[in-house]
């Protein structure tokens, strides 16, 4: 009975030591519909690119048509113009016709070829006939005036109203662009996400496999079901308990917190020496050494904590040590230097623990991933709380 007491209590401070591993049950049915839903989203992407490239091929015709209908209206306004000048020099030929005649009616200049040709007259009658020329000549050059002020009214109204037509078609044709820049930058958008999703798509499709080639039944916790597996097949992670997590530098300072801007999937730590040896945070197995889709170097370490696998991620590394997968790692196996690889602004180390991982045998697809980190505060006891900026002095 005393022996039995003692295991109770050993079990209740255990569980004093650890926060529980969240990890919700998933099954190879999960995993599959998940797959299918990361084809269907790569399917839809690459649809909509068809779609704006369509989109897009409208836009440049419709524009296409517009600046020819602006050629159009200023060859059109150039035209009008050449006839208002035109009509302006006649007018004053006109004019000038006109005063001749004015001269002759008031019989005012003796060497006015209109009075002339009166005095040339033969008779009466021939003098009044050719009065009368003179005076339709008048008329008729009146009316061709008016006329060709009117044609010049016309014809800057035209202008008018041409200008007025080109300015649409400009604001139309500006319209159209800004529309046709807005779908190319979604399609360049949709673009650059293709990758990471036939990234993820390849990353599912070969978890999905891999847990087929365990075994595990179509409704049964993948989970639980590797854990079982590999340790049967003597791929045996050691059990870690909560002493033996440590901080990954031998100092340094916490530069943003797990959940922070954006929410923050793990913590960036950082240090003055922007080559600072990287360990790892406890004894496991170093499970991937490889690059995230924006090319930061990581190493992914898998732990035993309670029967349930935990993985810690460093991310940004310059460089790896002379580690490899499969091995058996402890807190003191160097596994690589802080860095500024991938998407970063400074040498830092990125820290993210979760309950599975996106990558092989880590039993999440990138989606479901996001909502297994965890604080790595759980785990390492990092000074700075309050104020990130604190240094610490060892391990």
């Amino acid at each position: 009975m005393k022996k039995v007491n003692i295991v109770l209590v050993i079990i209740m401070m255990a569980t004093l030591f650890f926060v529980p591993l969240t990890v919700s049950a998933k099954t190879i049915k999960d995993y599959e519909a998940e797959v299918n839903k990361f084809t269907k989203e790569l399917q839809d992407k690459q649809s909509k690119i068809v779609t704006n490239n369509n989109e897009v091929a409208k836009i440049k015709a419709n524009i296409a048509k517009i600046q020819t209908e602006i050629k159009e209206l200023q060859a059109e306004t150039v035209k009008l113009q050449q006839e208002i000048d035109e009509s302006n020099i006649e007018i004053q030929k006109k004019s000038e016709e006109n005063k001749a005649l004015f001269q002759y009616l008031q019989v005012s200049d003796s060497s006015n070829a209109y009075l002339e040709y009166i005095f040339e007259s033969t008779s009466i009658t021939d003098m009044v006939y050719r009065i009368s020329i003179v005076e339709q000549l008048t008329e008729h050059n009146e009316k061709i005036m008016n006329e060709l002020k009117q044609l010049i009214e016309t014809n800057k109204q035209k202008k008018i109203e041409l200008s007025k037509k080109q300015e649409e078609l400009n604001a139309k044709t500006k319209e159209l662009e800004k529309e046709r820049d807005r779908i190319n930058e979604e399609t360049s958008s949709i673009r650059d996400s293709i990758p990471s999703v036939q990234s993820q798509i390849k990353e599912a499709k070969a978890n999905l496999e891999y847990y087929k080639s365990l075994g595990c039944g179509a409704t049964e916790d993948i989970y639980a079901c590797q854990f079982r597996k590999e340790q049967a097949s003597g791929s045996n992670v050691p059990l870690v308990s909560r002493e033996g997590f440590h901080r990954p530098m031998v100092n340094g300072y916490v530069t943003q917190n797990w959940g922070g801007l954006g929410g923050h999937l793990g913590m960036d730590l950082s240090n003055t020496n922007k080559t600072m040896p990287i360990y790892a945070i406890a004894d496991g197995i170093l499970f991937r050494k490889t690059y995230d889709a924006n090319g930061a170097l990581l190493v992914i370490i898998r732990h035993n904590v309670g029967g349930r696998y935990i993985y810690s991620m460093y991310a940004h590394l310059s460089s790896w040590a002379n580690v490899s997968e499969g091995q058996y790692v402890t807190p003191n196996t160097l596994i690589g230097y802080m860095g500024n690889t991938g998407y970063s602004f400074g040498a830092h180390l990125h820290l993210e623990l979760a309950t599975c991982h996106w990558v092989k045998g880590g039993g999440c697809t990138w989606a479901s991933y996001q909502s297994k980190t965890v604080n790595p505060r759980n785990y390492v006891s990092f000074p700075g709380l309050t104020n990130p900026r604190t240094w610490w002095y060892d391990r």
